[in-house]
């Protein structure tokens, strides 16, 4: 069985009908580009055989425990044509140890978008301390178009996954045409499909299996992208929403192309802060003795890599890749300080740790495929996925004219010099279809936890402070000193004992927490870095251009 390390999600609750469903997402949603109109009797009649479904449940795998079960649901392709074509949902769940004590479900996602999240409840039942077990059954499930759940494809090669190219004057044209050449690929694959796959669909498959769980409310933990998705969920379904924890949040307002944007703009403080720190240490790394002459030791660095790439472990890395490595590296100085020794080592023709150099190696491998093992999901299944969500869910975020990227480019290199092109230069969504619906302006009071790390690399602290804002009934923890990406749980008993209360309470706390990250607690994020792992992520390795 493939062993998965991940975090819960919270409880679901509710037997309604679909047709409430809509008219809920009507009423709370922003204003659909193809306006939603009242679900007509045949329409009413289709959305109630989607909840008299009964799930077939099973043991998932051979190898899985026991109490692991997994089942296949039908939705509708399209929630405004119900009766028209369906997919498929895969859904999991292990049931509450102690149903005297059950609450309700906890549903959750890794982030993504396209990561898989139907092996979520292991990681939920290893991670979440017994008195949670206990009142929730842990709800698993891949989203629509991703792993089992009516898998999506591009039918893309390898190299058309690399999208976050830099900006260079003699490569611009041929960077419009991949973007063009990737997006007419997925029309031609699975254009009745992709326009479907997006978050507020998700949201309301979300909220179908509620109903057909025979269950009120959902509560729920999402991290990274799943923060946006639970968003959606409270602004379509006030009502059904329970106990929600957001883990290192998505700026509703910025998805999608000012949430990529923002990994520019939250490097560069996380840059100057790891300048100081290895300033501070320069007798033992000898990268400079003030935070001018570190940053001067990087930026020799990268133009000597510009001029002729440095080997490492047999691998040429060009300044291009080491820009783009520093990006997540510098959120934790000690990480990026020893990769920088190495490079340095490197660069001088000295053996060098291949190991801790991996930042500036693996910033080449851009592209991400699905890790299921189910032969049926095609490779490039998470980057199709990844694109219908980026570019479905607000096309009006994406210019249409491909030199408006590139102005873009070359000021945010200026003003982002580690990442400002990489981020903003052009993209498939310059030339993805309109919308089906204009993107949800989250804008709520319903109760929910924002969970964020002060040193986040892929969703930075004002991100985590915008959404925090737009529900005006959370609560924000704060940890100062936090590094990494995803919060809950990491052995800090500040942080784990406040989302955990709130897990079994549904009580938030009075005002917002504020938390000092420990040195266990920056070490574990450290070692998620190190391999690429999400705490709460079913996937193996989580590269750092996904949320």
């Amino acid at each position: 069985m493939r062993k998965r390390r991940l975090a819960p999600l919270l409880a679901v609750s509710v037997t309604a009908t679909l047709a409430p469903v809509l008219a809920t997402s009507t009423a709370t949603a922003a204003p659909a580009a193809t306006p939603w109109t009242a679900p007509s009797s045949a329409d009413k009649g289709a959305l109630n055989q989607y909840v008299k479904q009964k799930p077939k449940w099973k043991r998932c795998e051979a190898d899985s425990p026991a109490e692991f079960e997994c089942s296949t649901i039908k939705v509708p392709l399209d929630y405004r044509v119900p009766g028209g074509k369906r997919i498929d949902l895969a859904i999991s769940r292990i049931k509450s140890t102690t149903p005297d004590k059950r609450h309700g479900v906890l549903f959750s996602n890794p982030g993504g978008p396209g990561g898989e999240g139907l092996y979520m409840p292991l990681g939920m039942q290893e991670s979440l301390p017994e008195s949670a077990r206990q009142k929730y059954d842990l709800i698993g499930f891949d989203p629509r178009g991703v792993g089992q759940s009516s898998p999506v494809s591009c039918n893309l090669e390898p190299e058309e996954e690399d999208w976050l190219r830099p900006y260079k004057e003699e490569t611009f044209d041929k960077d419009v045409t991949w973007a063009r050449d990737v997006a007419n690929k997925c029309k031609e694959k699975a254009g009745d499909v992709l326009p479907h796959i997006t978050t507020r669909n998700t949201a309301r498959d979300m909220d179908l299996l509620r109903a057909i769980l025979g269950e009120k409310k959902i509560s729920y933990v999402g991290y990274s992208y799943g923060t946006y998705l639970g968003a959606v969920y409270t602004q379509l379904f006030p009502g059904r929403a329970d106990r929600f924890v957001l883990d290192s949040a998505v700026d509703p307002a910025r998805a999608w192309r000012g949430m990529i944007q923002w990994w520019a703009e939250g490097a560069e403080p996380a840059f100057d802060r790891w300048t100081e720190w290895a300033a501070e240490r320069s007798e033992k790394y000898s990268l400079g003795d003030t935070p001018k002459r570190v940053e001067r030791t990087f930026w020799d660095l990268v133009a000597q890599a510009d001029e002729k790439p440095i080997e490492v472990d047999g691998q040429p890395i060009n300044g291009d890749d080491i820009r783009s490595g520093i990006r997540g590296a510098v959120f934790s100085p000690e990480y990026a300080t020893e990769a920088i020794v190495e490079l340095k080592k490197a660069a001088a023709g000295e053996p060098a740790s291949a190991k801790k150099l991996a930042a500036f190696a693996d910033s080449q491998k851009t592209g991400t495929s699905g890790t299921s093992g189910a032969a049926e999901v095609p490779s490039d299944n998470m980057t199709a996925s990844f694109w219908a969500v980026v570019c479905g869910d607000n096309s009006a975020a994406w210019s249409r004219d491909p030199e408006s990227y590139r102005r873009d480019a070359i000021e945010d290199k200026s003003r982002y010099p580690l990442y400002g092109d990489f981020a903003s230069s052009i993209k498939p969504c310059a030339f993805w279809d309109k919308s089906v619906e204009q993107a949800t302006k989250v804008n709520n009071r319903v109760g929910s936890l924002v969970v964020q790390n002060e040193w986040d690399s892929q969703t930075p602290l004002p991100s985590g402070q915008a959404l925090h804002a737009d529900l005006k009934g959370s609560k924000m923890v704060t940890v100062l000193g936090g590094e990494g990406h995803g919060v809950y749980p990491n052995g800090n008993a500040c942080t784990d004992g406040t989302v955990t209360a709130y897990l079994l309470t549904g009580k938030l706390p009075v005002k917002d927490v504020t938390c000092k990250a420990t040195a266990d607690s920056n070490a574990e994020a450290r070692k998620n870095q190190e391999r690429d792992v999400l705490p709460g992520s079913p996937l193996p390795e989580r590269a750092p251009n996904r949320f």
